[in-house]
């Protein structure tokens, strides 16, 4: 295993401890482009990996008091529902027109996190049935489909939808990507045999990196993290672009 790979799997815990997002979304490409895995196999690694790695921020979230178990719980249930259908979507697909989705997805992503508002709107936190479970299934779908945790989704959505103050949102979105991450791993444990020996090292190296994350936010601008992060999405993005077509 290169060294470049493992730098990438602390790259993933990093962000995912900085933002409550964003690991997800760059394993993929870790796995597929650094590590040599093929990406119908990648798409399981990524969220074993994913999901333990939010798991351990959300143990270290939760003991601080940032995480909402109302959300949690709607939004995982819908979540983990959703990628379980979602994963049944992936081999309909060829590897490149999955890898095109995944870049689209993540240029559509970091743009909204460029352009879209910056300042968080204080609001009474209303996290209602029928609009969190909506907003889950559609998370937990992507979830499942292309092999990402969803935090990058659920960050906003938590906020839009359970009207969330964003610290909280960071934390509860760890808690639901663990959830999210399990029923799509399971999902598509069995279409490709598991590297259980690169699963577990990446697995424990972002466990370690989202522990420093989750640190490195409380001292950090989270304007300066949001665009710093969007711009990575965007190169990261482009990168696959390229190599598929």
């Amino acid at each position: 295993m290169n060294a470049i790979a493992l730098l990438g799997a602390a790259l993933i815990g990093v962000t995912l401890g900085l933002t409550g997002a964003g690991g997800s979304i760059i394993t993929l490409p870790v796995l597929v482009y650094l590590a040599g895995v093929a990406p119908k196999q990648a798409v399981g690694l990524s969220l074993f990996i994913v999901g333990v790695a939010a798991l351990v921020g959300a143990i270290q979230r939760w003991r601080a008091g940032e995480i909402h178990f109302k959300a949690v719980l709607l939004f995982a249930l819908a979540g983990m529902a959703g990628a379980a259908g979602g994963a049944r979507l992936t081999p309909l697909v060829s590897s490149a027109t999955l890898m095109i989705i995944f870049a689209i997805l993540m240029l559509v992503v970091a743009a909204n996190m460029l352009f879209g508002s910056k300042n968080e709107v204080t609001q009474e936190v209303e996290c209602r049935p029928l609009r969190c479970l909506s907003a889950g299934l559609a998370v937990g779908v992507l979830t499942g489909f292309i092999g990402v945790g969803g935090g990058f989704l659920l960050v906003p959505a938590l906020v839009r939808f359970a009207k969330l103050p964003m610290r909280v949102a960071t934390g509860t979105s760890l808690a639901v990507i663990a959830f999210n991450s399990a029923a799509g791993f399971i999902s598509h444990y069995g279409e490709a045999p598991p590297r259980w020996d690169l699963a577990l090292l990446f697995a424990g190296i972002a466990a370690v990196g989202v522990l420093a994350g989750s640190k490195l936010a409380n001292q950090l601008p989270v304007k300066k993290l949001r665009q710093g992060f969007a711009l990575m999405v965007i190169a990261t993005g482009a990168f696959v672009l390229w190599q598929n077509f």
